[in-house]
């Protein structure tokens, strides 16, 4: 369940928290994680982030082959009575993006969601800038449900933010493709 093919979700260790605060120096890792201002997490920050909660399921990206920690990937924003959440994913380490690893993250954590947390929905949403996410959101089965207009604003020009989302039934339609 929590194997891929090259990277693995796993648990929170201490030593991420170092790591992942020299990601925050990335200012394009920023603008394409979130929508929220492209502002560096302190490093006790850093520490805290992936604390468990009842509504959010947060792993570590690390690779099978060294251990290497290359990024995160959640599920926030459970709703439990309805079945869904949020998902969000980044690959913080430079060397490992644009080579397939977000794309094995997503499957790996929607089985996780369809699976063993039992969810019927997961969405996310996603600037229209970040047009590499998008695609991989697409091919994972992703499909457009709508976008909010005018709703980023980065550098004096003005983003939609998109949104998907994927059921359970598309999900498992994708399996047997």
């Amino acid at each position: 369940m929590f194997y891929g093919e090259r990277i693995k979700l796993a648990a929170v260790r201490e030593e991420d928290a170092e790591l992942m605060f020299k990601w925050g120096e990335d200012a394009k890792y920023l603008r394409n994680v979130d929508t929220d201002l492209a502002l560096p997490y302190t490093l006790k920050q850093m520490e805290s982030e992936g604390s468990p909660s009842s509504n959010e399921i947060y792993f570590r990206l690390r690779t099978l082959a060294d251990d290497v920690l290359i990024g995160f990937v959640a599920i926030h924003g459970i709703e439990w009575n309805n079945r869904c959440g949020q998902l969000a994913v980044g690959i913080g380490n430079t060397d490992y993006r644009g080579k397939g690893f977000g794309a094995e993250a997503i499957r790996l954590i929607l089985r996780y969601a369809f699976y063993e947390l039992n969810l019927n929905r997961v969405g996310l949403d996603v600037i229209e800038y970040n047009t590499q996410a998008i695609r991989t959101y697409e091919k994972a089965g992703f499909q457009l449900e709508g976008r909010v207009r005018s709703a980023v604003l980065r550098d004096g020009n003005s983003y939609d933010r998109i949104m998907m989302g994927i059921l359970y039934s598309e999900w498992i339609s994708t399996l047997q493709e």
